[in-house]
């Protein structure tokens, strides 16, 4: 007996192009690859903030080191220098958790989540919740004003992104990803047996 997929709505599908960068198997040491770069850009970032015990730089104990990075940041420098942060927006933001102290509880966050995403990218374990968490944290420096590594690692974090369903191939969510029950399916059902049509007497 045939299986047929049933599907609630309309599928569009990919591109080649698009399946064989995001979806072939065969480029899987291709992510792994990025995800080795990726992830231990962030391991490294976030391990040096996990043991850094300095009274004005440490991001564990009391945040004062992303404390001192946000005054940094939020200060409007005379004219013509221009601010690190280029929207209003997001100033204001960083001046409401300055003047609601939330340093220690950023710090612990920062330090701990650039360590996690590293981990796993390297583990290949969740891919795609790692890269976005990634990616986000990258913009989140952009807006900032901090450029340096950020826009490679954001490209490179959307990328992982779309190829979440091999991306992981080589790790952790070769396991991960069949138990959990994807790359997501539609729902099996048997084709229905051929039905022979009903015939009727003729009528007089």
């Amino acid at each position: 007996m045939k299986n047929v997929i049933v599907h609630n709505n309309t599928v569009v599908a990919d591109p080649p192009l698009a399946q064989l960068l995001f979806s072939d198997r065969r480029l899987a040491p291709v992510w792994f690859l990025v995800r080795i770069y990726v992830g231990f850009s962030w391991l490294d970032a976030g391990w040096h903030k996990i043991i850094d015990v300095g009274a004005k730089t440490n991001y564990i104990i009391d945040g004062a080191g992303i404390y001192a990075f946000w005054q940094r940041i939020a200060a409007i420098p005379a004219a013509p220098a221009k601010p690190m942060i280029g929207y209003d927006w997001y100033r204001g933001y960083i001046e409401f958790m300055i003047a609601n102290h939330w340093e220690g509880f950023f710090g612990k966050l920062i330090a701990f989540g650039e360590t996690a995403v590293g981990l796993g990218l390297i583990l290949g374990a969740f891919v795609g919740i790692a890269a976005v968490s990634g990616a986000f944290m990258n913009l989140n420096f952009m807006l900032a004003g901090s450029t340096s590594s950020n826009p490679v690692l954001l490209l490179l974090g959307f990328l992982l992104v779309l190829a979440w369903k091999t991306a992981g191939f080589i790790g952790f969510d070769r396991i991960l990803l069949p138990v959990l029950g994807t790359p997501w399916r539609g729902v099996t059902l048997p084709t229905p047996a051929p039905t022979r049509p009903i015939t009727t007497p003729a009528t007089l």
